[in-house]
């Protein structure tokens, strides 16, 4: 459905990794973050039962709640009951920037910062974010049809932990002015490492990496598009084209078909796949995953934590759910699950429920736990 280069491997996985029991870190964090998360587990724990697996969770703060209860955004302690689990699942962090309690503080006091401290601190370096247009979702794509064509499906392959978000920063007076400065650095190694992970992610799919920069500004984007050149040396096979980000984000839009995988660094992956998502008809729907160089990976949606609707049922799970398909399919190897979840999906917006944001005429709204009801109700074996 939204992999189907990982579904190639579904038959040689069928009979694998029977009655396993899969450690996995929640993170509810804030907002709609717990409801999301309770859903995902639903569906989780409603896949074991068909195919015979234990989910063991165990919960850590992160984001503003755990400011709240420790003063920082992410202890020490809960960063390293992340590192021994198998996987993590995560909500959404964060609030209303109008909260002075969680944003009246240095910038690495803030909700946000735990994103990027536990990133950091599990070497999160990849991130994969796939667009992908569900038929029954086609009308609430905001472009026009003749744009939208037969549908689009692409993977945003973000790298993660280097960039303006990680480089140093500081904000001074400077002749009596008040400066900002935030650094953008890249070395080759960071960009060759996020490089081979795209490509190797593009020879089970279409065979086309388009990379995107601003190589016509920036020394780092310059470099990155060097490194890039190199690694696709060794992969003859993917047609390897360049791109500048404002290009991009414009070509997204008007021609968004011609995407297969879109590799690119830290900041404009953040911009670009967020626009991506809205032309899938709403972020609502998009699933995540964060990889380090093992099977260890950090899975949430692509949205954020939604303050203002938090707590009032009305939230959508599917890209939370979707999310903790992808755990099962890269962190487990159990793609006959994943492929159940996500098939279980597809029957439910079949059938015809939506939540609020993808909602449309001839639909039956239903809330955040009447969805992750009816996803977990469809879970069964192909």
């Amino acid at each position: 459905m939204i992999y189907d280069e990982e579904k190639q491997l579904k038959n040689d996985k069928k009979g694998e990794n029977r009655d396993m029991d899969c450690r996995i870190v929640t993170i509810p964090g804030d907002g709609i973050g717990p409801e999301i998360v309770r859903e995902a587990c639903k569906v989780l724990d409603k896949t074991g039962q068909v195919f015979g697996h234990k989910f063991q969770y165990t919960e850590i703060l992160m984001g503003g709640c755990s400011i709240d209860a420790y003063g920082v955004p992410l202890t020490e302690e809960a960063l390293e009951t992340a590192r021994k689990s198998d996987a993590v699942l995560l909500g959404a962090v964060g609030g209303d920037v109008g909260n002075s309690r969680w944003y009246n503080v240095a910038p690495n006091l803030r909700p946000e910062a735990g994103l990027l401290a536990i990133r950091k601190g599990l070497n999160l370096f990849a991130n994969i974010r796939p667009a992908y247009l569900y038929s029954q979702l086609a009308d609430a794509c905001p472009l026009k049809k003749e744009i939208i064509g037969d549908g689009f499906d692409m993977v945003i392959m973000r790298e993660l932990t280097g960039g303006l978000y990680f480089g140093e920063r500081h904000t001074s007076s400077v002749d009596g002015v008040m400066t900002a400065v935030d650094t953008l650095t890249y070395n080759e190694n960071e960009i060759r490492r996020i490089a081979v992970k795209a490509f190797d992610i593009a020879m089970k799919r279409r065979k086309k990496v388009i990379s995107v920069d601003k190589a016509n500004v920036l020394d780092s984007s310059r470099l990155w598009r060097n490194v890039v050149e190199e690694v696709a040396k060794d992969y003859p096979e993917v047609e390897l084209s360049h791109m500048l980000v404002d290009n991009c984000a414009m070509q997204l839009v008007m021609n968004p078909g011609q995407f297969d995988v879109i590799l690119t660094e830290n900041m404009f992956g953040d911009i670009l796949s967020d626009e991506a998502s809205m032309i899938t008809g709403s972020i609502g729907m998009l699933s995540s995953a964060s990889l380090n160089e093992t099977k260890f990976g950090l899975y949430e949606p692509s949205h954020g934590s939604a303050p203002d609707i938090a707590g009032k049922d009305m939230a959508n799970p599917i890209a939370t759910i979707l999310s903790a398909a992808m755990m099962l399919r890269y962190s487990f190897d159990l793609d006959e699950e994943a492929d159940a979840i996500e098939s279980a999906v597809q029957k439910v917006l079949t059938d015809g429920y939506r939540t609020g944001d993808i909602y449309g005429e001839g639909c039956t709204k239903v809330g955040t736990e009447k969805m992750g009801d009816l996803i977990a109700d469809n879970v069964c074996r192909q």
